[in-house]
Formats: C-alpha cells, sequence, structure tokens
C-alpha cells in the first residue's frame, strides 16, 4: 500500500519521475502496477507505450489492465489503437469500456465499427460507454 501510495505521487513529478517510475513497473503487488500504468498516462510518456500494452493484455490484475488502458488513452499513442480494438472486441468487461472511451482520442477507420459493434455488447456498461461515444459522434 506505501509504494502504491509512493508511487501515485511520481505522476506528478514530471520526468524526473520516470527512473523511479521504470523500477516499480515489475513489482508484483498489482496496486504498484495500478499506480505506475496511472503515473504513465499523467505524464504522457510515449516511451512507456509498450508496457503499457503489454499490460493492457496480458496483466493478472484487472485494474492494472484498466489503468494501462486509460493510460494508452491519455498518452495517445497511435500503436495502441490495435490493441485497443482488440480488447474492445475481446477483453473483460471493465477493460473493454475502457478501452471504448480510450479510442475516442485516435482518428482511425476502424474505431467507429468498433464502438457502434461495442453498442450492442452483452454487458450494459461496455454498451453505455459505447453509446454515449456513438451519441457524441452523432451530435457533431
Amino acid at each position: 500500500m506505501v509504494r502504491a501510495m509512493a508511487v501515485e505521487g511520481l505522476g506528478h513529478g514530471g520526468e524526473a519521475a520516470l527512473p523511479t517510475l521504470t523500477v516499480a513497473a515489475d513489482d508484483e503487488d498489482g496496486s504498484v502496477r495500478e499506480a505506475v500504468a496511472t503515473a504513465y498516462g499523467e505524464l504522457g510518456d510515449p516511451v512507456a507505450v509498450d508496457w503499457l500494452l503489454e499490460r493492457a493484455r496480458d496483466d493478472d490484475d484487472r485494474l492494472v489492465r484498466e489503468a494501462a488502458v486509460a493510460a494508452l488513452g491519455a498518452i495517445g499513442d497511435d500503436r495502441a489503437v490495435p490493441v485497443l480494438l482488440e480488447l474492445v472486441a475481446d477483453g473483460p468487461p471493465r477493460v473493454r469500456r475502457r478501452a471504448v472511451v480510450a479510442l475516442t482520442v485516435f482518428d482511425d477507420p476502424a474505431i467507429e465499427p468498433a464502438i457502434r459493434q461495442a453498442a450492442a455488447d452483452r454487458n450494459p456498461g461496455v454498451r453505455e460507454a459505447a453509446e454515449m461515444v456513438v451519441g457524441r459522434a452523432v451530435d457533431q
């Protein structure tokens, strides 16, 4: 818990925090890895994208996966689009929901059909997130 709280504070530390985040990224405690993912997103560090992609796809802790997906959206690096599209289609429900939201910052022709498909998802949280995104697109 203390390590996770310490890492949370690093998200506001600018580039000076990056070496410490790199060390904490492989912590055995999921709450620490979750805090690292969140901090990377807050810092907008494109160097962290590969680590975040790996965590988003395959981390034992669902909260780490969710935080990694959110951070990928915050960073906005196009390398995330294929993974986010994959997760919208086939991730755990909360990860699917986060991926829908994360995709809204990207411009790729595959995103709209994926979000429209998510609007018919079996999970109400995923449907709601997708419907909000589709509704925003219609309103614009």
